[in-house]
Formats: C-alpha cells, structure tokens, sequence
C-alpha cells in the first residue's frame, strides 16, 4: 500500500491482515484481563475499609485505568506497539506514515471500549473487513492504521530470470515503461519467482496472461516469438536497473559532494601583485611593493655601500604610503 508522507514522500508500507490483528487483540486483552483479576483482588482484600460507593468508584476508575490508560500509555511510549503487536510484528501508525501520537493512541483506546469491550468486536470486524486498509471504527476516528513490520524474507528470483536476455538487449534499452504499475509489476515478479514450481501447463497459462497485461502497459511489443518468461525478465531488469539509477541520482542531489578548488586563480592585476610580493606573497593595493620585501638581498644590492637603509623611494607610476 502507498502511503504519501507530509514531504510528499510516497512510502510501500504493508498493512495489517485481519488475523494478525485479532491474534494480537487476543493477547493484549489476556494481559488487561490479568490486570484485572488483581486489581479486582487487591480492592476485594481492602473492601473491608470501605464502603459499597468507595469500592465502586475505585472499581470503575479502575477498569478505566486498565481498559483506556494502559492501551493508550503503552502505544504512546513504544511509539505505536502494544505487547500483542510487538508479538506479531505490527505497529500503528499515522495515515502519513508517521508515528502515532497520544491523542491518536487515546481515541483507539476510546473507541475499543465500545466496538470491542461493549459490543463484543463485531463493529471493529465489520469495519475492518470494508476498509481496503483494514481499519476498524477507532482507527477511522483516530487516523491511523495497522501496519505489518516484520514480512517473511521474500525468495529472491532465479538468476537466469532476473537479468535482461542479450538476444532482447537492444530492444529492452529503448523500453517506455511509465505506464508499469506496481502491480502488474509485483505480479509479474511472483510468476518469475514460482516459475521453476509451475507445471508446463500452468507455467504457459500464466506467462501469456501475465504478458499480455504487461503488454498493455508497456511499449514497444516484445520482438515477435518472444517467449513471455524472457521478456518479462527483461522489463523487470530495466524497471530495477532505472528505480536505482533514479535513487542513486536523488541521493547525489540530497548529498552534494563537497568540491574544495586547491588554488583560486587570480586575473588581471591581480596576479601580477601576487607575482611582484615575492617570497612573503602579501602585495599592497594599487600595485606597489610590499615593505617587508625591503630586507631582501637584491634590494640591499642596490643600496650604495656603506649607506643605511633609507625611506624606500616611490618609482614611476608607484604611490608610496606617507612614512
């Protein structure tokens, strides 16, 4: 099932099936059921210091804490999971795919006590068999649905079957297949998975109709004779061999190397002050020599002998800072 986040991220999360769902519900409400026999027990054991209204109101707010705070709390906490969706692998989460939060967690909790607790589960059946996600009545109030964590490893396809034939290499590159839908696509791949299993009969039933609703979405036809096993795997090599060329892409655009140039070039002027700085590579502005050059040999063999270093004269078209 697709799921389109906030971000306009489009996510393929797995929803919950109906017996996963019950054998879950059946095991958190043992445990709320365990809870309790020993609150109850423990209320009976103090009953002798108080009165019937007392044991009422401490029963009721009891059931309360039991039936509606420990459901809620507990999903909240472990961000969707209860300890019989833990045990099969289920968690709840929002309709955009993000975590569910408290409020979501408490209307689920409040609407259990009704369509589960008051009415035996026959609403949230009913709701859950109609609802193409398998929501039951609090997950329409709350806004969220069930999903399925954890899924048998999938068997990989046989190698022959997962790569483009050469025979069908020129045609496969010119292929168009935006019209591909995940699920002729998943449908396709399940058949090339069980190939191996199939009768001969049934391996060609369903390889024709397969390929024909393949073909129907992608273009061009296949070269004439092609058997439709061969050129399934083809249009699933190319759609696996794009969908990672376009991740890879979206990645590198996300997470741009960093390119540090090791020099900046300078033009113009611009380089030949850097040239005229010599050794100490610092030039003033406007083109003139830098006074820490003044101590270099080749300026002292200009000076005549015997003379000491004097205010350095400004030559022809060189402005000397006042000293």
């Amino acid at each position: 099932m697709a799921v389109v986040t906030g971000e306009a991220v489009v996510l393929d999360v797995p929803f919950a099936r109906f017996p996963s769902r019950l054998l879950a519900l059946l095991i958190d409400a043992a445990i709320e059921a365990a809870l309790l026999g020993i609150l109850a027990a423990a209320i009976a054991a103090a009953g002798g210091r108080l009165d019937a209204a007392a044991r009422a109101a401490v029963g009721l707010a009891t059931g309360i804490l039991v039936i509606v705070g420990y459901p809620a709390t507990f999903e909240t906490l472990s961000r969707g999971r209860s300890p019989g969706k833990m045990a099969l692998g289920l968690r709840v989460v929002s309709d955009d795919g993000g975590p569910e939060r408290f409020r979501q967690a408490l209307v689920r909790a409040l609407a259990a006590v009704v369509e589960i607790w008051a009415l035996s589960g026959a609403p949230a059946l009913i709701s859950s068999l109609l609802s193409a996600q398998g929501k039951r009545l609090g997950d329409l109030f709350a806004g969220t649905f069930v999903i399925q964590e954890r899924l048998p490893a999938r068997r990989g396809l046989p190698a022959a079957l997962s790569v483009v034939p050469p025979a069908l290499a020129g045609w496969a590159s010119a292929l168009e297949l935006s019209g591909l839908t995940d699920q002729t696509a998943e449908t396709a791949s399940s058949y090339l998975r069980r190939f191996y299993e199939l009768t001969p009969a049934a391996r060609d039933e369903l390889g024709q109709r397969i390929a024909a609703a393949v073909a129907a979405q992608v273009s061009p036809p296949p070269p004439p004779g092609t058997p439709p096993a061969a050129w399934l795997s083809a249009v699933l090599a190319v759609r696996r061999e794009r969908e990672q060329a376009r991740l890879a892409a979206a990645g590198a655009a996300a997470h741009p190397a960093a390119a540090v140039p090791a020099a900046t070039a300078s033009t113009g002027g611009e380089a030949d002050s850097a040239a005229a700085a010599g050794p100490a590579g610092m030039a003033n502005p406007g083109g003139t020599v830098n006074p820490a050059i003044m101590g270099h040999p080749d300026q002292q063999a200009s000076r005549p002998a015997g003379k000491p270093a004097g205010p350095a004269q400004a030559g022809p078209g060189e402005f000397m800072p006042p000293g």
